[in-house]
C-alpha cells in the first residue's frame, strides 16, 4: 500500500528533515493539513501583500493550535536582519516541527540553505542540492546568499 503525503499538494512542497518542512503559500484549507502533519510552528517569509497571501493566516494557524511567526522578507531586497530573525526563530523552535513558507518556496529555500550551512553545519554541497531542487536563485538572491555566507562563517 502506497501512502502519499497530503502536503505534496502544496506549491513546491519540499521536506528538508522530519522537523523542517517547506513550501509555497498554503491555502486556508491547507493550514489544517499542516497541523495534521504534526507541525507546531508556521514561519511565513512572504509579505502580507504577496500573491495569494492570507489576510487571516495568523488566526487560521492559531485555530489549528500552531504558533505563527511572520518574517516578511522583501523579494527584491532580503536583508541580514531578515536572516537573523529567521535564524532566531528556527533556533528557538529547533526541537519542534516547523513549517516554513513564502509565496513559492524561493525565499524559504535560500534562507533554509543558509540556516543549514551556517547554523547546523551541513555541507554546502548537500544543502545547495536541496535549494536547487526548488529553484535556481536569481542574481540578487545569489548575491545575498554569498554575502551572508561570508558575513556569518559556519559553526
Amino acid at each position: 500500500m502506497t501512502t502519499t503525503d497530503p502536503l505534496e499538494q502544496l506549491t513546491n512542497y519540499y521536506p528538508i528533515s522530519p522537523l523542517i518542512l517547506t513550501a509555497g503559500q498554503p491555502t486556508a484549507e491547507q493550514i489544517a493539513l499542516i497541523a495534521a502533519a504534526g507541525c507546531d510552528v508556521v514561519i511565513n517569509l512572504a509579505r502580507p501583500t504577496s500573491p495569494n497571501a492570507l489576510a487571516d493566516e495568523a488566526e487560521l494557524v492559531a485555530a489549528q493550535g500552531m504558533d505563527y511567526i511572520p518574517i516578511p522578507v522583501v523579494w527584491e531586497e532580503p536583508t541580514p536582519d531578515d536572516l537573523a530573525r529567521f535564524f532566531a526563530a528556527m533556533e528557538a523552535n529547533q526541537a519542534r516541527k516547523v513549517f516554513v513558507h513564502c509565496v513559492v518556496n524561493y525565499r524559504v529555500s535560500a534562507f533554509i540553505y543558509l540556516y543549514r550551512v551556517l547554523r547546523l553545519g551541513v555541507d554546502p554541497d548537500e544543502a545547495i542540492g536541496d535549494l536547487r531542487a526548488v529553484w535556481e536563485p536569481e542574481p540578487h538572491w545569489t548575491d545575498f546568499i554569498e554575502a551572508a555566507t561570508h558575513a556569518l562563517p559556519p559553526p
